[in-house]
């Protein structure tokens, strides 16, 4: 649907599919500049008040536009702004305008121009919650697309940084950006990720980057896995884009997603690389233990106790008190509770947090103890499986590790020492068969193998050396 030259028409459909008449913060102003009628239409809330008062000020002083015979001649002559496009496609047009762009109409010309003088309401680039760092950088993204892009492209002086703009199906319509150095990046790789974007067609991406995950990625719903790995660190996403990583960003979300995503992936943290190489490596290699532990401290524990492999040396892991709820049980029960504490928490507010810790140390400690609901070793074992957790950043893979900690005991308590063999078989089989959103496999690069990658997941090499 394109712009007639009949002003009068222009104005009375924009009006209509704008709401001006039913919606209080669509903005509509009639001027003159020169002699010529104009309107102009924004979102009250995303226009910059300082910026449009200039630019209209500027046109209510002109004597005369008549020299102008084109809409884009108009903006040629008398709109000082610098970023201001022209529009023929009256949808299109529209859509700027809900994008926070300014609009222009002016009389006698079949176009109009969209004027980016927009400012959404924004928070601070405080550091985010999750992925703090002792030393470094402590700012981190925001829901506003501008202000991320700006603060890779202070970190990345270099020409060869492409901010690449696509816009997520007809119906959404939302925002996303392709961020990668133009000499570094997987071309094919980089033809993947537009060609999947481009094939995108969601209604809305009210849960921002997970819409766009979902919609990129094939179904594989039984696989807990994590396709993607997100960061809100900027520091981050700029040490990804140098190894010629992409990174997309999504308006409305201070989530950027890092493609290609391999499992190895999550075990590197940005505090690896504010310490020295050795106290990096450590603090790597202490976390590939953490996740092994993690993973199977529970279900092996209980296999041992449930096969009676207590006696000799590994007498202090047995039981001291009498029970009568079923091992297994308490361990789920456990399992659950954590969840449970961690789920209410997020809506408790700071001011009850306190009462609130108090409550859960009461029914996860003595209280549990005394009631014979769990006995003290599976507390303890839980405890530090809830620690534990938080040695990694990624919520996803926390998760992931959770579900296949319970599959684990499940079959343990079906097939005891076999039944915990076939769960790790039933994990490297998840870990073979998980499809990354983009890129060749998910177990690089140990399939395929590449050993100076791997050496440097396992330790953190001086930066200077790992560059060269």
């Amino acid at each position: 649907m394109l712009f007639s030259n009949d002003y009068a028409h222009n104005a009375e459909r924009l009006d209509a599919l704008l709401g001006t008449e039913r919606c209080y913060d669509v903005i509509s102003r009639d001027l003159y500049a020169g002699r010529r009628r104009c309107r102009v239409y924004t979102i009250d809330g995303y226009g910059d008040d300082a910026v449009i008062e200039r630019i209209l000020a500027h046109l209510m002083d002109l004597t005369s536009t008549v020299e102008a015979q084109t809409m884009q001649e108009f903006v040629d002559r008398y709109v000082s702004f610098g970023e201001v496009d022209v529009e023929n496609d009256l949808e299109q047009a529209v859509t700027g305008v809900f994008l926070g762009k300014t609009l222009l109409l002016a009389d006698g010309f079949a176009e109009c121009a969209l004027i980016d003088a927009k400012q959404f309401p924004a928070r601070s680039v405080d550091e985010p919650s999750s992925g703090k760092v002792l030393r470094g950088a402590h700012d981190g993204f925001i829901e506003t697309l501008v202000v991320n892009t700006a603060l890779l492209r202070r970190r990345i002086r270099d020409p060869h940084l492409t901010l690449e703009g696509h816009q997520i199906s007809e119906k959404s319509r939302a925002d996303v950006v392709l961020c990668y150095l133009e000499h570094k990046v997987d071309r094919d790789l980089l033809e993947e990720m537009r060609r999947k974007l481009a094939a995108i067609d969601i209604q809305s991406v009210s849960m921002s980057q997970e819409s766009i995950a979902e919609a990129l990625m094939k179904p594989q719903w039984w696989n807990p896995f994590p396709s993607v790995r997100y960061t809100e660190r900027p520091d981050v996403a700029t040490a990804c884009i140098m190894e010629g990583s992409i990174i997309v960003l999504v308006d409305n979300s201070p989530a950027a997603m890092i493609l290609p995503t391999c499992f190895f992936d999550f075990v590197q943290e940005a505090n690896d690389f504010y310490f020295p190489p050795l106290i990096g490596s450590y603090l790597r290699i202490l976390r590939y233990v953490v996740f092994a532990l993690t993973l199977f401290i529970t279900p092996v524990w209980y296999a041992i106790v449930k096969t009676g492999g207590t006696q000799g040396a590994l007498h202090f892991l047995d039981i001291a008190e009498e029970y009568e709820v079923p091992l297994l049980a308490q361990l789920l029960f456990a399992e659950f509770i954590v969840d449970l504490i961690k789920l209410t928490s997020l809506n408790t507010p700071p001011v009850f947090s306190n009462s609130f810790s108090m409550i859960g140390a009461l029914v996860l400690g003595d209280f549990a103890v005394q009631a014979h609901w769990l006995v003290p070793e599976v507390l303890a074992y839980m405890a530090f499986v809830a620690i534990a957790n938080f040695a990694q950043p990624s919520y996803e893979l926390g998760y992931t590790f959770k579900l296949l900690r319970l599959m684990l005991l499940l079959f343990v308590a079906a097939l005891d020492w076999l039944g915990l063999a076939l769960g790790c078989a039933a994990i490297v089989a998840l870990l073979a068969t998980n499809k990354p959103i983009a890129g060749k496999s998910y177990l690089y690069p140990l399939i395929p193998f590449n050993a100076k990658a791997m050496r440097e997941l396992l330790t953190r090499r001086p930066i200077g050396k790992a560059n060269t």
